[in-house]
């Protein structure tokens, strides 16, 4: 199975070269002895020959797995920040930061003035709605509305200007309705 990569319109690939080439695989792929599918077919294809979700192996981030051979669930925050301090000490190249498709960029450093408000604003949401207010109210929903609008990477990605005063912009309304609201 062939699938696009990519998170959206990011550099514009989604938008504006993955419908042409789309077309143009399909055109191929119609007259050849493989079916194009779609991933849903391809996963009800696999159910049907008896392939279940436990027959495939699990994936996590590089290098995630050395975290869960220190830290138990349960151990709180501390014990987590300070398995995480141990593990950057030990290998440079162990990080929490994220990664690119090179592989060597931080999707956190140089970031702060866009990343720091959807923290925030996701920390209040969990700590003032979550278990505390009906998710069919409508304060909740429309909390929860702002806060998804806030997360894509796509404001991170465009890092400074518009994109961002828009995301601070959503970040502010979101908080606007948790803290006047709740």
């Amino acid at each position: 199975m062939a699938t696009q990569i990519g998170d959206g319109e990011n550099g514009g690939v989604m938008m504006n070269e993955f419908p042409s080439k789309y077309f143009e695989v399909m055109r191929e792929a119609s007259s050849s002895e493989t079916p194009p599918v779609n991933v849903t077919e391809y996963l009800e294809y696999l159910a049907e020959i008896g392939i279940r979700e436990t027959d495939f192996s699990a994936i996590q981030p590089l290098h995630q797995k050395r975290i869960w051979e220190r830290f138990q669930p349960g151990q709180g925050r501390e014990r987590l920040e300070s398995v995480i301090a141990e593990l950057r000490a030990q290998d440079h190249r162990f990080n929490m930061e994220g990664g690119s498709w090179t592989n060597n960029l931080s999707w956190v450093r140089g970031y702060e003035n866009v990343l720091g408000p959807m923290e925030a604003v996701s920390a209040q949401f969990a700590e003032r709605a979550l278990g505390k207010v009906p998710t069919g109210e409508h304060r909740y929903r429309n909390a929860l509305f702002y806060l998804l609008l806030t997360q894509t990477s796509c404001y991170r990605y465009w890092g400074q200007g518009i994109w961002t005063e828009y995301a601070r912009e959503l970040c502010r309304r979101a908080s606007d309705i948790l803290t006047h609201d709740f």
